[in-house]
């Protein structure tokens, strides 16, 4: 690994000694960022954002202009994979992403193949490439993907769904259907987060916001042992550390520290004292702030951030925590309130670990 100027973030996921809690944001470029909507309508579109390297790496790098965040993550979307197997999807105003061709049948399901990450997803590793150059050593890249469970659900609902109505119908039904559709999707999640580790990603995280939509059980054998699949993939060949996030997940924290991943994200339903416990030295945590907390004013927002750093506890050898929210920060936050986050994160976890607030953190 080449040389970094601030690895903090890295060595939190290991589990490793840090001088203070490292800090990233999930969805940190994004429409609270007045740049970031500059730059979205010079593009003309969400999609041609996410398919143009250059301004991909723009907004990515415009909350670290802002705020002294500990990582940057590539700027793209989870369903760039289903996109490259064909699926048509596009984002209709006020309504999210959606496919004009949902798999739901087996002539759909016998059609997908894994995409080629060098073809119709270079865009995304000739961003991570031209990120990781304008980084110049500063902080971590993240690179990421969407769990095989949830691009399973975009595909077969043909957008998001509240109810889950066509892939649990699968589910239920054909399992074996379902099963089929999974398989193509680990082996091209583990394939594409490959790629990205070849084009520059020094951490991955796999998202699996639906993972908790699933019955104890289902959560297991559909979306659990996949993700277990993809990390095992890409162990045998790569060592940056990976995390898993099942928003909804709670209930299953020790199972997912069982499938190889070095750090599971948590939402904010979950105590993380109780989490750490729970786990034990088997991974470090991530998060877990309610995204919503960022909407108060900056003194809840210093007590909220204190709160979650005192939750987990004064971190020992063996502990790793790198802050987080529990889920994306919400378009509607204050730019500001995110500054106020940042340096009580850093502050308050130095004097966790016996030091003082340092004008560094800052």
């Amino acid at each position: 690994m080449n040389t970094l100027a601030n690895d903090t973030f890295l060595r939190a996921l290991r589990r490793e000694p840090t001088e203070y809690t490292p800090i990233w944001l999930m969805r940190q470029a994004g429409r609270y960022l007045p740049e970031y909507n500059a730059t979205r309508k010079r593009a003309g579109s969400f999609l041609a954002l996410c398919k143009t390297p250059d301004l991909a790496c723009e907004v990515t790098l415009q909350p670290l202009e802002r705020y002294r965040l500990d990582a940057a993550i590539l700027f793209s979307d989870i369903l760039t994979v289903p996109d490259a197997m064909g699926l048509g999807l596009y984002f209709a105003e006020g309504e999210g992403p959606k496919f004009e061709r949902p798999v739901r049948d087996e002539a759909a399901v016998r059609q997908l193949a894994v995409p080629d990450p060098s073809g119709e997803l270079r865009y995304v590793t000739d961003a991570v490439r031209t990120i990781r150059g304008a980084l110049a050593g500063s902080v971590p890249l993240i690179g990421f993907s969407g769990s095989p469970w949830t691009l399973a659900c975009y595909m077969v609902e043909g957008g998001a769904s509240d109810d889950f109505r066509e892939i649990k119908t699968m589910l239920y039904r054909r399992p074996d259907l379902l099963g089929r559709i999974l398989d193509v999707n680990a082996a091209a999640v583990a394939a594409y987060l490959d790629a990205q580790i070849e084009a520059g990603a020094q951490a991955l995280m796999i998202f699996d916001s639906w993972g908790g939509a699933l019955a104890d059980g289902a959560y297991q054998r559909f979306s659990l042992e996949p993700m277990r699949r993809v990390i095992a993939s890409l162990k045998r060949r790569v060592d940056e550390p990976l995390i898993v996030f099942t928003k909804g997940g709670g209930g299953w924290l020790e199972e997912m520290a069982g499938i190889g991943c070095d750090a599971i994200g948590v939402d904010w339903t979950v105590n993380l004292g109780r989490a750490r416990a729970r786990v034990g030295d088997r991974v470090a945590l991530q998060g877990n702030l309610d995204p919503m907390a960022l909407m108060a004013g900056p003194e809840q927002v210093r007590a909220e951030a204190i709160r979650v750093l005192d939750d987990f506890g004064a971190p020992k050898a063996g502990a790793g925590h790198v802050f987080n929210l529990g889920h994306g920060i919400s378009q509607f936050t204050p730019p500001d309130n995110v500054a106020v986050l940042v340096e009580t994160v850093h502050d308050h976890g130095r004097r966790l670990r016996g030091g003082g607030a340092s004008a560094s953190s800052l």
